[in-house]
């Protein structure tokens, strides 16, 4: 089988607009959740949200290309950028074929059809913009970063709601350890803080209703109560090993891994047990050779939910035994919220660069231990520790667990 490394990033987040930005926040543990400006959330029970911020996408795009894109593909375009321009890559008409690209978005345009829906109550349907359709359809950000850069290859959209970009660079990873794609570029993209969108987590009782930025996403802290919505867009350039080599590529780290399991259980609850997402884990540790006391980091799923964060605790002791005890593991998601289908691939992004540089980002605003989240979380603080191998976990509704793991390059 064949090697894959990660050669670019890119990332636009609600703690910066750029990988290095991000980076630095996420060691500072800075809080990128705050007050609703998309929208008047007045007499609206949830107004927190983490929002992309000082964001002027007419910086990145002309302006009348962005009437035809929804913010999701803005942001996976501007990501998809600064990835390519990261790796260095360039792609010759003869090796177009052989680049391919798995990029994701949990619901897509969402901010477009609910303003479609209201201009055909208002006008009639027939008055819809004749670019509703391509703006709002799931796919659509991973067919605009092929046009841009001429990937021939394979050109796909997995959506398993907040595992879509996990699966996205697993299922990437294994397209050029195969032998079918020598470079893929790959993660999810997400613009779902509308009104719409939030008021449809509001209304399932999914989301935090707390008012105070440093008290609503708090994954593992017995006093959470949901999580917050985020937005944004991470990406990756994967690459075969020689090929990166043959070019004089930067290399950040190996990708090891993959697994992916369903719970099969609930449409939005996982299993309490946490036996699938364990498997999952497994089977990502299987499918890179990997030993669970050689994983040094877990950057968990950790949504601030009382279900997922007591499931995935029982879901990394099933799956790694006596070395849960000594594994780190961290929700990022307590400084960026939950960025559903982007989510799996922001955190890649910052386990790609905790590997690379051998930090441990924390999970912030912790202060009240839960016993059933009795693992070591990296509560409040960045950690400075050897990380030979780490693993990034996504938990979606439908049951679709996604694991990778990272290793350092040798």
């Amino acid at each position: 089988m064949r090697r894959v490394v990660v050669t670019g990033l890119g990332a636009i987040t609600p703690v910066g607009n750029s990988v290095s930005e991000m980076w630095s926040a996420v060691q500072e543990g800075k809080c990128g959740i705050d007050k609703i400006t998309h929208y008047d959330t007045t007499g609206r029970k949830v107004t927190l949200a983490g929002e992309v911020k000082n964001f002027n996408a007419e910086e990145y795009i002309d302006k009348s290309e962005l009437r035809k894109l929804d913010p999701y593909t803005v942001f996976a375009l501007v990501a998809a950028k600064e990835a390519m321009a990261d790796s260095c890559l360039t792609i010759s008409e003869e090796e177009s074929e052989r680049c391919g690209i798995i990029f994701s978005s949990g619901i897509g345009g969402l901010g477009t059809i609910q303003e479609e829906c209201t201009r055909g109550l208002e006008k009639g349907f027939d008055r819809v913009s004749p670019h509703f359709i391509p703006m709002s359809i799931a796919n659509m950000a991973a067919g605009h970063i092929a046009i841009k850069y001429g990937f021939h290859g394979m050109c796909t959209c997995v959506i398993t709601a907040c595992a879509s970009a996990t699966n996205a660079i697993g299922d990437a990873f294994h397209q050029i350890r195969d032998g079918y794609h020598d470079v893929m570029l790959c993660g999810g993209s997400e613009a779902s803080i509308t009104p719409f969108g939030i008021g449809g987590f509001t209304s399932m009782k999914a989301l935090s209703t707390a008012t105070d930025p440093n008290r609503a996403s708090i994954p593992f802290d017995k006093e959470r109560s949901g999580f917050v919505m985020g937005e944004g867009a991470g990406v990756l350039v994967l690459e075969e090993y020689e090929h990166a080599v043959a070019r004089g590529a930067k290399i950040y780290c190996e990708m090891a891994g993959y697994g992916a399991t369903c719970d099969a259980n609930h449409v939005t609850a996982p299993l309490a047990d946490g036996s699938m997402a364990a498997a999952c884990m497994k089977k990502a540790m299987k499918d890179g050779g990997v030993l669970p006391e050689q994983i040094a980091y877990i950057n968990a799923h950790g949504t601030s939910t009382s279900l997922n964060d007591k499931g995935e605790t029982c879901a990394i002791r099933l799956a790694f035994g006596e070395a849960a005890k000594h594994v780190m593991v961290s929700s990022t998601k307590s400084m960026t919220g939950h960025l559903l289908g982007a989510s799996g691939a922001v955190e890649a992004v910052i386990t790609v660069l905790s590997v690379q540089n051998d930090i441990v980002p924390p999970t912030i605003n912790y202060r009240v231990p839960d016993e059933a989240c009795d693992l070591d979380i990296v509560p409040n603080e960045m950690r400075h520790a050897k990380v030979d191998y780490a693993m990034s976990n996504s938990l979606g509704f439908g049951g679709h667990n996604a694991s990778i793991v990272f290793k350092k390059i040798k």
